[in-house]
């Protein structure tokens, strides 16, 4: 896989190239790259998600980021300085479509100058009531690297909060932008980022009762969308591995399951495992040595484990009914699935070795589709009471909380940071389908545009 680095910016008197290192290896959108260094703590905003109130009007100007010189780059036909506003613009979209900042972008706001950087004109953003204030650059290397270079000041108090800057190819200019915004984010809330991470679904098209369904993934805002299969085989439920190397999913040809493993930077896949019975929704394990899915025989569905190189499975559960759906604890001491034993689809939770089965969904209706927070403090599922809505609860069962009230929410999958939830929506008689997200808070609600319906989200964790 490609790297891209990250270098925390000493202070300084003007952006400098040098204090970044070059990435050595070139490549497309699927880069990975080393995880962001954090600041020392001087003094910023903090808060949680799930409660918005210090900085939900907070005001942040992104203007256009510089150049040193407007230089050619594979990364935008307008050259670096056309390439600035686009990395502002990327920032700011970030921002605004996360619903907890009022971010303005570039098209609304000044150009500074290259020196402005790390000297801002504070007057300027000061009469422009911004309480924050992103600046940065864009260079363009010989070799054709760009550096992409990230400030985050307090316009109130005229004092800088953080840097941070990457060097990356041109192809993956977006991922410069994307680090800012995650940057700037987990500064001022105080959470872990989640903008430079990657999705994976599954993309369906044709007729509702005969629809193609193929393996995609994009970013987290959409962009840089490719089709990983080609839909000759019905692709289901993918989840991508710890590592963001792989992803598992489920693969139907003439009617026959099997689990692959697609690697993402080789474009090749591996058989897991297959039979001739139903088979259902494979899940990592936390270290990736392994993998949890469901297999109906006799009538009777178990969940079962299997490493993730192959061989003979194992047998998680043996109760007469439907047991599917496991998903780890992020400890990887608990898993977490739905089963009808009591009669009716409902969460239980078991210890990883089958041990210790029980029930923790008692508040009515239906529970579906138990995803376990990358954070380890809630669940995300699916509940029935009529509609299909997208709720969470405690890993006790207690605190049930509703974050969406539509006619079929479903299918629901965490943000890195455990602090968003995505899930896909059908609509009433089209059967079309489509993404969604939205913040703990329950108000924040947007559509993830793609190419064409989707459905079964699997979010993925931040790029290194």
């Amino acid at each position: 896989m490609k790297k891209l680095i990250f270098a925390l910016f000493m202070a300084s008197a003007a952006p400098l190239v040098a204090q970044t290192e070059v990435a050595g290896t070139a490549g497309g959108g699927d880069a990975a790259a080393s995880s962001p260094a954090t600041a020392e703590d001087d003094g910023g905003l903090t808060g949680s998600v799930s409660d918005e109130k210090a900085w939900q009007d907070l005001g942040i100007a992104i203007p256009g980021f510089s150049t040193d010189a407007d230089r050619g780059t594979a990364a935008s036909a307008g050259g670096t300085a056309a390439l600035g506003k686009e990395v502002a613009r990327v920032i700011t979209a970030d921002l605004r479509n996360n619903g907890l900042f009022l971010p303005v972008g570039p098209d609304a706001l000044p150009q500074p100058t290259y020196p402005d950087i790390t000297a801002p004109a504070w007057q300027t953003w000061a009469g422009r009531n911004a309480d924050m204030l992103v600046q940065g650059y864009v260079n363009a290397a010989p070799n054709g690297t760009l550096t992409i270079g990230c400030y985050l000041y307090d316009v109130q108090l005229q004092s800088e909060l953080v840097r941070g800057g990457w060097t990356l190819q041109p192809a993956d200019w977006r991922r410069g932008a994307h680090k800012c915004a995650d940057l700037v984010y987990s500064r001022l809330s105080g959470e872990s980022p989640f903008f430079d991470s990657k999705i994976a679904y599954i993309a369906e098209t044709g007729p509702k009762d005969n629809r193609t369904k193929q393996l995609a993934i994009m970013d987290s805002d959409g962009a840089n969308h490719r089709f990983i299969t080609t839909g000759q085989a019905t692709a289901l439920t993918p989840r991508y591995s710890p590592d963001y190397q792989s992803i598992v999913y489920l693969s139907y040809l003439n009617g026959n399951p099997r689990i692959y493993i697609y690697d993402i930077a080789a474009a090749t896949q591996k058989l897991v495992t297959q039979s001739e019975n139903p088979t259902f929704a494979p899940r990592w394990s936390p270290d990736g040595k392994s993998i949890l899915y469901s297999m109906a025989v006799n009538g009777n569905t178990d969940i079962y484990r299997v490493s993730a190189n192959g061989g003979p499975s194992t047998r998680l559960t043996d109760t007469p009914g439907i047991d599917v759906g496991g998903s780890y604890s992020p400890d990887g001491t608990k898993i977490v699935f739905e089963s009808d034993r009591s009669g009716s689809q409902q969460v239980y939770v078991m210890n990883a070795d089958g041990t210790n089965q029980r029930r923790i969904s008692f508040f009515g209706g239906r529970a579906a589709t138990p995803e376990w927070s990358p954070r380890g403090d809630q669940i995300a599922f699916t509940h029935m009471v009529g509609n299909f809505r997208i709720a969470t609860m405690n890993p006790d069962g207690r605190g049930l909380t509703y974050l969406t009230n539509s006619w079929q929410d479903e299918a629901p999958t965490w943000a890195p940071n455990g602090r968003i939830v995505q899930f896909f929506r059908t609509e009433r008689n089209s059967g079309k389908t489509s993404l969604w997200q939205l913040d703990l808070t329950g108000r924040n609600l947007r559509r993830l545009r793609t190419p064409v319906d989707a459905s079964d989200p699997a979010w993925g964790p931040v790029l290194p």
